[in-house]
C-alpha cells in the first residue's frame, strides 16, 4: 500500500481554512422546487464544477483522493439524507489507481420537509469540502445556500429537470448473478489477489465500497471482463463479501453503475454465482419470480400471457366490441373476414411495437421504463380518458362517424364491410387498454425483456401480442366457427347501446385517477372539460350530421365548447401538462412508526427501504404491496385477496408490518425494486419472514387468499 499520497491527503487537509480557499471549483446547492408543502419531500443536490481537465473524487476515492463531503445547518423540521453517488470513473496515473469525477459532478441528496414546519421563507445551508486534482491537488471548501418557501403547493424550479436526469442516471439495484468474485492466489502474508468477473453485458469494470477492515488496491482488467484487486485484511479474518459497482462506460455520458455484494468463494465458480442487492432496496430476494431459463422459454411465456390479458378486466370493454364485430362478420365472405382477423393482428401488433420502441427510447436516454408507465403521464392519461369517452358516445348513438373520415368511427362499425380501419383500430384501442393489467406469465417475460438487448425486447413484445390477437385472428380464420352465433338483426342496435356502459365504466374508472395527477380537484376540473367535449359531440350529431341545424352556428357552438374545455379548463385551470402538485414520496425514508393491523383494518404504511429494514430488525414479518390506482389487476388483488377477513386476521395475529408502495405517478425507486424482482410492472407483492437473514418471497401477479394466507404463515416460522 502507498503509504505517502494518503499522508500528503491528510496534510493539505489540515491546512487552515485561508489555503482551503485555494480550490477554483464552483459549488453551489440546487433545489428541485422552490415552493414545498409541509410534510413532503425535496430533492436538493450539490453541483460541483471544477476547472477544465480538474476532477473530484468519489464516496471511495482509491489509493489518494478524498470524497467530497456536506455538513448541513439546517431550519428546525428538515433532515438531510445521505449523499447518492453517481458512478464515477477510474483513473490510473504512475501505477495509482483513484475513483473520480472528470468535469461537473451533481450530488443528490434527499430533504425531509416535517409536518410541523410553518409557513414562509426558509435558507438551507452546507459547508462543502473536497479535494480536486490534476497534476497538482488543492483542497476546497464552500458554503453554499439556497432559499426555500413552504407553502400550500409545490412549485417546480428551473433545475428541477437537471436533478431529476441526476437522480435517474445514479445506479441501480442489481440482480441476482450479475458478477462472481473468488480468491486468485494463496494468501501471501496480509495479502491476497480477489478475482471480480462481471457477467453482464456491457460491464467491465468493478468499483469497491470503502470498507475500514480491509484495502482494496485495483490491480488489473476493466477490458477483458475480469477485474483483480490485491487485499490487504487489517483483523485477523479475510473478507466474506465485497460490495460495490459493476460499472459499464457509455461514451459522452455518467457510466452506468449496478449495486451488488458479491460472497467470496474460495475457487472460480463453474456456473454464475448469485450477486445479491446492496440495501439501500432490501434484502436479497432468493425466492425471486421463477424466471425460465432461455429466450424461447421467455417466448412461450409472453405468448401464453399475451393471451391471458383477453380475460383480464382491463380488456373486457373491448371484447364486448369484438362479439358484435363477430356477428356482424358471420354473414360475409370468409375471405374478408379473414383479411379484418389479419388487419386486427396487424393493429395489434403495431401498438406493441410502439410500446416497445417507447421502452428502448426511455432506457436509451438513461431512465428506466415499467409496463403501463404511460398511464403515469398526465397527457396520455387526459388523452385517453378523452377518447374512451367518445367511443362510449358513439356506442350510445349521440354522434357517428363515417370509417373513412375518423378511425374513431371503428368502435361502432367495427366489422362492418368497410371496416379494415375499424379493425385496425380496435387492435390498437385493445392493447391501449391491456397495459394496465399485468397477466401470470406476462410479467416474468416482460422483466426479463426490460433487461435485455432491444432486439430481445422487441421479440418478446410483438409475441406478447400475437398472444393477444390470436383468440380473434383464429376465429377469422375459421368463418365456419361463426355461424354458432346469433344472426344479425335489430337486437345488435340494442346490444351496441348497451356495450357503451363497460366504456363509460372505464371512462369513469380513468376519470378517477386525476386527482393523483391533478390534485383533489382534478376530477371534477377532468369531468367538466369531458362535459364540453361530450357537448361538441353532441352538437355535431345532433344537428351537423343530420342536417337539422345550422352548420355555421353548430360549428360555432362546438368550437366554443372545445375552446372553454381545453383553454379554460386543460390549460388555465388543471394545468395537465405540467401538473404543480408534489411528487410521491413513497420511497423516501422517513417517519419508521410501524402501526399494527388489526381484524377491522390494515394499518398500511409507506413502503420505503428504511421502513422494511426497521422492520425486520424488530423481528416481525413484513407484507411490501406495490400497486398502483390505474392497475386493474392490483385493485382485484387486493379486493379478493388482501383486503379480506380472513387475511386481516392474520395480518394482526402474527403482528405483521404492512408496507404499500404507490407506483400510480412515476416513482424511481420502485422502478429499481420491480427491476430487481425482475417484474415488469406492478403488481408486485412481497412477503419477509422474521428471521432478517432469510430473502423474501415473491407472490404471482394473480392472488387468491390461499396463497397469501400460506407466505403469512411461512414468513411467521
Amino acid at each position: 500500500m502507498r503509504m505517502f499520497p494518503r499522508v500528503l491527503v491528510l496534510v493539505l487537509t489540515a491546512l487552515p481554512e485561508a489555503v482551503h480557499a485555494q480550490g477554483t471549483s464552483q459549488a453551489r446547492l440546487l433545489l428541485e422546487a422552490v415552493t414545498v408543502r409541509p410534510g413532503t419531500t425535496l430533492e436538493a443536490a450539490v453541483e460541483l464544477v471544477p476547472p477544465t481537465g480538474w476532477h473530484t473524487y468519489w464516496r471511495n476515492p482509491g489509493e489518494t483522493g478524498q470524497a467530497t463531503k456536506v455538513d448541513w445547518n439546517l431550519p428546525d423540521g428538515i433532515a438531510a439524507g445521505e449523499i447518492r453517488w453517481p458512478a464515477p470513473e477510474r483513473l490510473t496515473e504512475a501505477d495509482i489507481t483513484t475513483y473520480v469525477y472528470e468535469g461537473k459532478v451533481l450530488l443528490p441528496i434527499t430533504l425531509r420537509i416535517a409536518d410541523s414546519v410553518p409557513s414562509g421563507t426558509l435558507t438551507l445551508q452546507a459547508k462543502v469540502s473536497w479535494l480536486e486534482c490534476k497534476t497538482e491537488c488543492l483542497p476546497g471548501r464552500a458554503t453554499v445556500k439556497a432559499t426555500l418557501q413552504i407553502g400550500a403547493e409545490t412549485k417546480a424550479s428551473e433545475s428541477a429537470a437537471l436533478i431529476r436526469a441526476a437522480i435517474e442516471s445514479l445506479p441501480r439495484p442489481g440482480a441476482p448473478g450479475q458478477a462472481s468474485a473468488h480468491w486468485g492466489d494463496p494468501a501471501k502474508g496480509d495479502t491476497r489477489v480477489l478475482r471480480i468477473k462481471p457477467a453482464t453485458p456491457g460491464a467491465s469494470d468493478f468499483f469497491p465500497y470503502p470498507d475500514e477492515t480491509f484495502e482494496w488496491t485495483w490491480k488489473s482488467g476493466g477490458s477483458s471482463g475480469v477485474v483483480d484487486f490485491s487485499v490487504a485484511k487489517v483483523d485477523n479474518a479475510w473478507p466474506k463479501e465485497i460490495r460495490g459497482l459493476l460499472v459499464t462506460p457509455r461514451a459522452g455520458a455518467t457510466p452506468e453503475g449496478v449495486e451488488v455484494t458479491l460472497p467470496i468463494t474460495d475457487t472460480a465458480p463453474t456456473a454464475p454465482t448469485t450477486g445479491t442487492v446492496t440495501t439501500p432496496p432490501s434484502p436479497t430476494p432468493a425466492d425471486a419470480p421463477p424466471v425460465a431459463k432461455g429466450l424461447w422459454a421467455m417466448l412461450g411465456l409472453a405468448f401464453i400471457g399475451g393471451l391471458i390479458l383477453n380475460i383480464m378486466p382491463c380488456v373486457l370493454p373491448v371484447i364486448a366490441l369484438k362479439i358484435l364485430g363477430f356477428v356482424r362478420q358471420s354473414g360475409e365472405n370468409p375471405a374478408r373476414v379473414r383479411q379484418l382477423g389479419f388487419i386486427y393482428t396487424a393493429g395489434v401488433l403495431s401498438s406493441f411495437a410502439v410500446l416497445a420502441g417507447l421502452v428502448i427510447a426511455v432506457q436509451s436516454a438513461g431512465r428506466t421504463a415499467s409496463w403501463g408507465m404511460q398511464f403515469q403521464n398526465p397527457i396520455f392519461l387526459v388523452g385517453i380518458t378523452t377518447l374512451v369517452t367518445l367511443v362510449a358516445l358513439n356506442l350510445f348513438g349521440v354522434f357517428e362517424i363515417s370509417l373513412h373520415s375518423s378511425a374513431l368511427g371503428a368502435a361502432s362499425q367495427l366489422a362492418s364491410k368497410e371496416g379494415a380501419s375499424g379493425a385496425f383500430f380496435n387492435g390498437v384501442f385493445t392493447t391501449v387498454l391491456a397495459t394496465p393489467c399485468t397477466a401470470p406469465f406476462l410479467g416474468t417475460a416482460l422483466g426479463f425483456a426490460f433487461g435485455e438487448k432491444p432486439s430481445v425486447l422487441l421479440a418478446i413484445f410483438l409475441t406478447a401480442g400475437l398472444g393477444l390477437a390470436t383468440p380473434y385472428l383464429m376465429l377469422s380464420l375459421q368463418p365456419a366457427w361463426l355461424r354458432y352465433l346469433p344472426k344479425p338483426g335489430n337486437w345488435m342496435i340494442t346490444f351496441k347501446v348497451l356495450m357503451g356502459f363497460p366504456m363509460i365504466a372505464t371512462a369513469v374508472w380513468l376519470l378517477s385517477q386525476a386527482a393523483d395527477q391533478f390534485g383533489e380537484s382534478g376530477v371534477f376540473l377532468e369531468g367538466l372539460f369531458l362535459v364540453c367535449v361530450a357537448f361538441a359531440a353532441w352538437v355535431f350529431g345532433q344537428w351537423i350530421q343530420t342536417g337539422t341545424g345550422n352548420r355555421g352556428w353548430s360549428w360555432t357552438l362546438i368550437l366554443i365548447a372545445l375552446g372553454v374545455g381545453y383553454f379554460g379548463i386543460l390549460d388555465n385551470q388543471l394545468h395537465w401538462r405540467a401538473p404543480q402538485i408534489a411528487r410521491p414520496t413513497a420511497s423516501t425514508p422517513g417517519d419508521l412508526t410501524l402501526p399494527r393491523s388489526t381484524k377491522e383494518a390494515i394499518a398500511w404504511a409507506r413502503w420505503s427501504p428504511d421502513a422494511v429494514t426497521h422492520a425486520r430488525a424488530e423481528g416481525r414479518p413484513v407484507l411490501v404491496d406495490f400497486t398502483a390506482k390505474w392497475c386493474l389487476t392490483c385493485r382485484v388483488n387486493e379486493a379478493t385477496a388482501i383486503d379480506v377477513p380472513s387475511v386481516r386476521e392474520q395480518l394482526a395475529a402474527l403482528d405483521v408490518v404492512s408496507l404499500r408502495g404507490d407506483y400510480t405517478r412515476e416513482d424511481p425507486a420502485i422502478t429499481e425494486e420491480l427491476r430487481r424482482f425482475q417484474r415488469a410492472g406492478v403488481p408486485l407483492v412481497l412477503v419477509y419472514p422474521k428471521n432478517p437473514s432469510l430473502p423474501p418471497r415473491v407472490l404471482p401477479n394473480t392472488l387468491t387468499r390461499g396463497i397469501v394466507e400460506e407466505a403469512l404463515q411461512w414468513a411467521a416460522k
